[in-house]
């Protein structure tokens, strides 16, 4: 198991090997050729991936599904969100006041490590890289509203990411929680989901190239909820440690 980060270090952004702070030339998935070293706890963090797209699962969890009173998919439900929604670990959301109930999900989230198209499901895992943690945050009143899901998922600074990628953990049986202001709202496992990893790499593939750093964002255990200005939010999944970020209100100039 190793542990990657995307830092600010010099004025730039840097990747970090987190084990032993070695600095990387450049992503981890092209090389771990090392240029220096830093101190992984003294830096900024920023979120470690810079994808050419966000493809997210949705409903893949069947208890999730049904607490929004929709049926499960057969196959995988499929949506983006924009590379503009990212928000680096410990950063400050924005609710927007286009959007009066906006909610969390935490995910286990897939960062491809190769790249590939029409990838059988028995090689998808050799396409995989590592795993990090997403919040796909939701502006669940304009998502009913609007019949699709692009804007209501796609607000800046709507998926925190991170804090780190891990390499060499089997996604198979991991634990996912959502704690809102210290309250656990969300405590699932990602053996409940419907599609598992290596389904979801080859479905994705066959309508679109996956790039090195691109995500797959896997899907949301039961018990998403608002989140309101002030909270704190940590979505935490076993061997992947712990996504924290606050809560504000969107200050727009009338």
């Amino acid at each position: 198991m190793t542990r990657f980060a995307r830092v600010e270090h010099e004025g730039r952004a840097t990747w970090l090997r987190v084990d032993d702070g070695a600095v990387l030339k450049g992503a981890p998935w092209v090389s771990e050729e090392v240029t220096g070293t830093a101190d992984p706890t003294r830096l900024p963090r920023l979120p470690p991936a810079t994808p050419s797209k966000l493809v997210c699962v949705g409903r893949n969890y069947r208890a999730h599904a049904q607490e929004l009173g929709n049926e499960v998919p057969k196959e995988p439900l499929l949506f983006f969100k924009p590379p503009s929604s990212l928000l680096a670990p410990g950063g400050t959301l924005l609710l927007p006041p286009e959007s009066e109930r906006v909610e969390h999900e935490g995910e286990l989230t897939i960062v491809i490590g190769r790249r590939g198209r029409r990838i059988a499901r028995e090689r998808a895992l050799d396409h995989v890289f590592g795993y990090t943690i997403a919040c796909d945050v939701t502006a669940r009143d304009l998502q009913k509203k609007d019949g699709q899901w692009t804007r209501a998922k796609g607000f800046d600074g709507f998926c925190p990411l991170g804090p780190e990628i891990v390499t060499g953990i089997d996604p198979a049986a991991l634990g996912v929680r959502v704690r809102v202001g210290g309250s656990l709202r969300q405590d699932g496992n990602t053996r409940d989901m419907v599609f598992d990893v290596a389904a979801l790499v080859a479905y994705v593939s066959n309508a679109m190239t996956l790039e090195p750093g691109d995500l797959i964002l896997t899907g949301t255990p039961e018990g998403v909820g608002p989140l309101a200005a002030g909270d704190q939010v940590e979505v935490e999944i076993d061997g992947l440690g712990a996504l924290a970020f606050d809560v504000a209100r969107e200050s727009v100039a009338g």
